[in-house]
C-alpha cells in the first residue's frame, strides 16, 4: 500500500486508519560528499567519524573530520569477511561496560572485528554467531547492562559483554538489521527500555524485552533499514554534531541537523531501503503511530544518531544513584509488562 507523504498510518488490532500528520519534514543536507567508495556504514568515534564502503577484504573503512571533511582511509590493513553484498555495519564503543572508549567495531561474516581507536590494529572479538552480522549496537541507557548487541541476517540476536562472552538473546526468524535502545520514559509505552530491531524484508518493527527477551511486533515501516530513538535530552550538549546521519547508497552521507527532531523525542525513527522515506513511530497512549516525516535524496542504508549520550558517554561510568534509579525503574518495568504481556504477546516471527 503506498502512502502519500505527511500521512500516518495508525495500527489498532489490525485496523488501518490515516491519520494526518502535523510534523515538519526532515531534510537531509550533504555530509561527506566524497567518500571513497558506495557508502554503507557510518559512526561517532569522538573526534572523528568512521564510515564503511561497500567492499570485503581491506581497504573497507575511512575516516572524515566532525564536519565531513579531510577524508582519509582508516585502519587499511585490516581485512574483513565477507559480507552479504559487501556491506559492514560500523559502531564505537562508548566506554561503557568495560568496553574500551571509541574504538570500532566492524561487522565480518558471521563474526565482529575490534580495531583500536587510531586503526593502528584490529583482532576478531565475536566469532561463529548464527548468521552474518547486520547490526551492532552499543547500549547507552543501561537496560542491557551497556553491554554490545547484534543481530544477523539469520534473525538472531545476541548480547556481548566486554570480554566477548556472547549471550542469545532471541531469533526473528528473519533478516534483522537497524536496531537502537528506547530511553526509559520515552514515547513507547511498556517498550521503553526495550531493544527496538527492525527487518527490512517484511518491514516488522520489533520490541525485544531485556528480561524475558520476548519479541513482539508492534509496527511496520517498508524496507525498514536504520532504525534510531530519539533521546529526550536531544541537543542538551548544545554540539551542532548532534543529528542524524546516514549512508546515502551510492553517493554520499547526509546528516539531518538534531533540531529538526525536536518534534519527535522518545519516538523512533526509520529509514525505508526500498522507498527511500523516513518515518516516525509514536504511541499516542492507545495505539502506535507510524508517520511519514521525510526522504532521503537516494537509498538510505546504515548510519547513526548522533546525541548528547552519544557525545558525551564516552569514558564515563554512571553514578551510583543514576544506577539505583534504573534499577527502580527495571523493577517497575519487569511487573508491569509481566501483567501486561502474558495478556497481550506473542511470538512475534
Amino acid at each position: 500500500m503506498v502512502l502519500q507523504l505527511r500521512f500516518g498510518v495508525c495500527v489498532c488490532v489490525g485496523l488501518l486508519v490515516l491519520v494526518p500528520s502535523m510534523k515538519a519534514d526532515v531534510v537531509f543536507n550533504p555530509f561527506v560528499s566524497s567518500p571513497p567508495g558506495a557508502p554503507i556504514g557510518f559512526s561517532y568515534a569522538g573526534d572523528e567519524f568512521v564510515g564503511t564502503i561497500q567492499k570485503d577484504g581491506t581497504g573497507v573503512m575511512y575516516s572524515t573530520d566532525l564536519t565531513g571533511g579531510n577524508v582519509q582511509p582508516f585502519a587499511p590493513t585490516v581485512s574483513l569477511a565477507p559480507n552479504p553484498a559487501s556491506e559492514h555495519f560500523i559502531a564505537s564503543s562508548l566506554g561503557l561496560g568495560g568496553f574500551p572508549n571509541r574504538d570500532l567495531y566492524v561487522a565480518s561474516g558471521n563474526g565482529v572485528m575490534h580495531v583500536t581507536h587510531t586503526g593502528s590494529s584490529g583482532n576478531l572479538f565475536v566469532s561463529g554467531l548464527v548468521g552474518d552480522v547486520r547490526g551492532i549496537l552499543f547500549d547507552s541507557v543501561g537496560t542491557f547492562g551497556f553491554d554490545m548487541l547484534i543481530t544477523t541476517n539469520a534473525g538472531s540476536i545476541y548480547e556481548v559483554d566486554h570480554n566477548g562472552v556472547v549471550t542469545p538473546l532471541a531469533s526473528t526468524g528473519e533478516d534483522t538489521e537497524g536496531l537502537d535502545v528506547a530511553p526509559l520514559g520515552g514515547n513507547l509505552g511498556a517498550f521503553n527500555g526495550d531493544l527496538i530491531v527492525a527487518s527490512e524484508g517484511t518491514g516488522r518493527i520489533r520490541a525485544l524485552d531485556p528480561i524475558s527477551h520476548s519479541l513482539t511486533v508492534f509496527a511496520t515501516v517498508a524496507g525498514g533499514e536504520e532504525l534510531s530513538v530519539v533521546p529526550l535530552n536531544l541537543g542538551a550538549s548544545g554540539n551542532p554534531v548532534e543529528g542524524m546521519y546516514g549512508a546515502d547508497y551510492s553517493f554520499d552521507v547526509v546528516k539531518a541537523d538534531a533540531s529538526q527532531f525536536t518534534a519527535f523525542k522518545g519516538d523512533v525513527i526509520v529509514t525505508g531501503e526500498f522507498t527511500h522515506g523516513v518515518s516516525d513511530i509514536h504511541f499516542d497512549g492507545t495505539t502506535f503511530v507510524v508517520t511519514d516525516v521525510g526522504h532521503f535524496p537516494h537509498q538510505p542504508e546504515d548510519g547513526i544518531f548522533v546525541t548528547a549520550a552519544i557525545i558525551t558517554g564516552g569514558g564515563s561510568v554512571p553514578e551510583p544513584g543514576t544506577l539505583l534509579l534504573l534499577g527502580t525503574a527495571l523493577a517497575g518495568l519487569a511487573g508491569f509488562r509481566y501483567r501486561r504481556r502474558t495478556l497481550t504477546r506473542s511470538s512475534g516471527k
